[in-house]
């Protein structure tokens, strides 16, 4: 028995496909999904959701929304998701380093900035996009564990 997944975005189906588990980035956690699951509605974070198709976990990034389960079915409605396969590793870091130099640029500001900022809280966590980027740098020979959830040392200045 095999679960129906299907991630839909507002301009495109990006997977429909039976799989044997996913792993769903929920905003209360990890939310991992078998056949045979209670029905369900979750809201999704930003993050990576994982789906496991015979012995091959594959990775598709989601930028928030809602996943249903109901009779083997999950059906998962995100604003925007990328298959991992697609995203080009050195396009993205390249992206990543250049909005990480406008952020730091930003935090220096001008002197008239300066004058009227206030300080962040010491406890602000890091752009959400790190996650994303971080991300990039699983691969395919990873173990499942590994694959499951990614690590906060691969996520720089957290």
């Amino acid at each position: 028995m095999a679960l129906t997944v299907r991630v839909i975005t507002p301009d495109k189906i990006v997977w429909d496909n039976p799989v044997e588990e996913i792993i769903l980035p929920s905003t209360t956690g990890q939310l991992g999904v078998l056949p045979g699951h209670a029905p369900l509605l979750t809201a999704l974070d930003i993050g990576v959701m994982r789906v496991r198709s015979g012995k091959d976990w594959l990775t598709i990034a989601v930028l928030g929304g809602f996943a249903e389960v109901e009779s083997n079915e999950v059906k998962v409605l995100v604003n925007s998701a990328q298959l991992g396969s697609d995203i080009d590793k050195d396009a993205a870091r390249g992206e990543f380093d250049t909005a990480q130099q406008r952020y730091n640029e930003a935090q220096k500001g001008s002197d008239r900035q300066n004058k009227f900022r206030q300080p962040a809280p010491s406890n602000a966590a890091g752009p959400v996009f790190k996650l994303l980027a971080a991300s990039c740098n699983l691969n395919s020979s990873e173990s499942a564990e590994q694959k499951r959830a990614v690590s906060p040392a691969l996520i720089p200045g957290l």
